[in-house]
């Protein structure tokens, strides 16, 4: 059974899916079920941060990924940083490529949840919005 905003991964291809609506099918890509995608809330690597950090000014939040900015080069970089609202009724996505700062703005009325964010190495990273 799948649910709500869940992503998976395909382990041949790489394809990264999020779940609209809840079902009970299996998910298959390349002709296998696809892998769940489970978060890491805590830093793996003392070198290389992954948590999702929340920032407010006047104008905005950002979100960055970690407390120092991780790498951004073509072998080792965030794919793409989300933030789910309270109610999980609104989503905000911004795909990242080699070279671009990661992080991401959202106008202070979104009211976040959690900020998610996946390194093309070490996979997944979630962290709730305490402010």
């Amino acid at each position: 059974m799948t649910k709500k905003l869940e992503l998976y991964k395909c382990k041949h291809c790489g394809m990264i899916i999020q779940v609209m609506h809840a079902g009970a099918g299996t998910l298959v890509c390349c002709g296998e079920p696809m892998e769940k995608l489970e978060y890491n809330v805590e830093e793996t690597n003392l070198y290389e941060k992954h948590i999702p950090v929340f920032e407010q000014d006047e104008n905005c939040t950002i979100v960055k990924v970690g407390s120092i900015p991780h790498p951004m080069i073509q072998e080792h970089y965030i794919q793409f940083i989300q933030v789910i609202s309270e109610d999980e009724n609104c989503i905000q996505t911004k795909f990242l490529h080699p070279n671009e700062e990661p992080q991401m703005k959202i106008n202070n009325k979104f009211n976040p949840k959690c900020a998610i964010e996946y390194c093309n190495l070490h996979g997944l990273f979630k962290n709730e919005d305490d402010s």
